[in-house]
């Protein structure tokens, strides 16, 4: 699993249009669908949370429904595992929004 998540993440940098966030979407699905793995709802709510903070918003959608199937507790470590992944690795932090310059007339 490691392989594929920094194989990808390493094309982030390289100007390809966000790998990431799609890669953090597919280990969610894995996780959720037990594709490859068994099930982890907190897992999937983890990659799902991190996908969605990189803005793909399916990833949004997903993570609502199976929270609806969680405890408080679970989707709170769920949370906290994706917070700490995210402070680990900063390199993967969404870029900022460019700014529209406008030129004075």
């Amino acid at each position: 699993m490691a392989r594929l998540e920094m194989s990808e993440l390493a094309l982030a940098g390289m100007g390809q249009a966000s790998p990431a966030r799609s890669v953090m979407f597919e280990l969610g699905m894995m996780y959720a669908s037990g594709r490859s793995v068994p099930i982890d709802l907190v897992q999937a709510h983890k990659w799902f949370n991190i996908a969605a903070v990189k803005g793909h918003a399916e990833a949004v959608r997903l993570r609502r429904e199976i929270a609806a199937e969680m405890t408080d507790a679970d989707i709170g470590r769920a949370q906290r595992d994706a917070r700490d992944w995210l402070k680990a690795h900063p390199e993967t932090a969404a870029a900022p929004r460019p700014i529209a310059l406008c030129a004075a007339a």
